[in-house]
């Protein structure tokens, strides 16, 4: 057993059961992309921003706090223009006894709703363009 998820303190689990845990919520909460792939130190190639393989449109891909990631929209929204369920929320990461930010996490939102004006990052599903994604996310 160890400590799991990226925030500390979210479960203390063995693998399977985090597995098992993990994967369920992040079905959940539409956490479903691809671990973010990581370059070679020597390769200097161009490398191309993310893109919803739906759409075309940018989007950004981030780690969630339970070692899941997810793809967000570009910038943040006010909360009374994003559905609850596809409001998240970026919370960075420092060093343990250090200033330095080391990650930036994706956190979904629930249990306390924000403000009608508080900015929040929707998910891209929320707002991808192509026809059969809108009629999976209403």
């Amino acid at each position: 057993m160890r400590e799991r998820g990226r925030v500390s303190l979210m479960a203390v689990l063995c693998d399977p059961c985090w597995n098992v845990y993990a994967n369920q919520l992040a079905l959940e909460e539409g956490a479903t992309a691809p671990p973010k792939a990581q370059p070679d130190p020597d390769d200097v190639t161009w490398c191309e921003p993310p893109t919803c393989r739906d759409c075309g449109a940018m989007v950004r891909h981030y780690p969630t706090n339970y070692d899941r990631w997810v793809y967000l929209a570009v910038e943040d929204l006010p909360a009374k223009d994003v559905a609850p369920r596809h409001r998240w929320r970026l919370a960075t990461l420092r060093g343990r006894h250090s200033r330095v930010i080391v990650d930036v996490v994706a956190m979904r939102i629930r249990g306390i709703e924000p403000l009608p004006s508080d900015p929040v990052r929707p998910a891209h599903r929320a707002q991808c363009l192509n026809p059969d994604v809108e009629q999976d996310v209403e």
